[in-house]
């Protein structure tokens, strides 16, 4: 094709080519959009497309699809909202299915869904840059295989699907080279068969932390969280429904203000008070915090029962941390065996999408608000950025395929 004629002549005799550093053995023209990421944002968002017609090829570091749930996912993990706010679009969970499904449920879900589309990412495919070539008005994307080799695909529209949660934080503690147990992050747990009748210390008070000391508990182990912060905690199933749905319900009616009264007031008689074990709740309300911070609610799955018998242990924030032992913030020092990171993870777009305004360099995050943060300029598109979850994911594929084919049309 003559524009890619263009592309390689142009990279070849233009000695100013900041890119010229990366020489890659193969360059390959997509007709359609690249999408970066083949967990369900990506896999959502290349079935909207071929719904439309237009075409689209996933790229994958891993070596399957939906890596942060097969290989860095705990073994109990559920969802924790109903099936119908987590399915993809164009395909329903089997009806057999319970309205929580377990991870193998959920991954045998998005096998499905990528047969039947037909999907087929190439997998073992690290992003290393990406930027838009305003001369020839394309996306370079290049990639290193498995062996190093390099591949630069050119494309018109680029999605960044490779979601909040590419790299695993792992905070900064003092003496953490000294403390003489493992530690490890939630990525690497798988259950609590490893700790039993151990000394626990999970960092990180939000639904992976949580559920990670219930299982611990259920392993026999002496689990203690550090709730540095404060958190709100909500039953997971409120006056015989989900307390998601239930949200969803109100706010068709109330303003969120009057909604996150209703789901306080209904928690306190479901869990009683938990500023009394330790768990105080922001000035914000859960509804409102997430909207104004982006922080999720935890919705409680056994853990407040755990903490009230004393079979959890609830620890402020860490100062430091010496041989087996951890010292918190308010003098107290204790004895512990491990420590497992609930600490989250981060986008990793910055590192590799360049020279673009449409994803802070400081959180990896999209610059614009959600319902706003999915398009960008020159063709770029962000799906799985929205801080919602699966339902916002299948939001922004829906969105960006309908503007991408009104391009492909024209």
């Amino acid at each position: 094709m003559e524009y890619m004629k263009e592309v390689e002549g142009k990279r070849i005799h233009d000695p100013f080519n900041k890119n010229m550093a990366i020489s890659p053995s193969r360059c390959i023209w997509v007709p359609g959009a690249v999408i970066v990421g083949a967990g369900p944002s990506g896999l959502a968002a290349s079935a909207c497309l071929q719904e439309r017609g237009v075409p689209s090829l996933i790229l994958e570091r891993a070596n399957c699809i939906a890596s942060l749930w097969q290989l860095k996912t705990y073994d109990r993990l559920r969802l924790h909202l109903p099936k119908k706010f987590c399915e993809l679009p164009l395909m329903p969970f089997p009806s057999s299915f319970p309205t929580y499904p377990t991870k193998q449920q959920f991954l045998a879900y998005l096998e499905a869904y990528k047969e039947h589309f037909g999907i087929e990412p190439v997998f073992n495919s690290t992003v290393v840059n990406a930027d838009f070539d305003h001369r020839c008005g394309f996306w370079r994307v290049k990639t290193l295989g498995m062996k190093q080799e390099e591949s630069e695909y050119v494309c018109q529209w680029l999605i960044v699907a490779t979601g909040e949660n590419a790299e695993e934080v792992v905070p900064d503690i003092e003496g953490m080279d000294s403390f003489e147990g493992p530690i490890i992050h939630t990525s690497s747990y798988k259950s609590g068969n490893l700790f039993r009748g151990k000394r626990i210390l999970v960092v990180g008070c939000g639904n992976s932390g949580m559920e990670v000391c219930l299982d611990l508990c259920n392993y026999n182990a002496r689990p203690s969280i550090v709730v540095r912060d404060s958190v709100h905690v909500l039953p997971q199933e409120m006056l015989g429904t989900s307390s998601f749905g239930l949200s969803m319900w109100l706010l068709k009616w109330f303003p969120v203000s009057i909604v996150d009264q209703i789901l306080l007031f209904v928690s306190f008689f479901v869990l009683g008070d938990t500023s009394q074990l330790g768990l105080h709740r922001p000035k914000l309300g859960p509804l409102e915090l997430k909207n104004v911070t982006g922080k999720t609610p935890v919705l409680d799955v056994g853990t407040i029962s755990k903490i009230r018998s004393g079979d959890i242990k609830v620890c402020p924030g860490i100062k430091r941390l010496m041989h087996h032992y951890v010292e918190f913030t308010d003098g107290r020092i204790q004895d512990f065996d491990a420590i497992i990171l609930a600490t989250g993870y981060r986008s990793n777009v910055p590192s590799w999408l360049k020279d673009n305004h449409m994803f802070s360099k400081k959180d990896g995050m999209p610059a614009k608000s959600f319902s706003n943060g999915w398009k960008g300029e020159n063709g770029l598109y962000a799906v799985g950025f929205t801080k919602r979850g699966l339902l916002g994911a299948s939001i922004d594929a829906r969105r960006i395929a309908q503007d991408i084919e009104m391009r492909w049309k024209s």
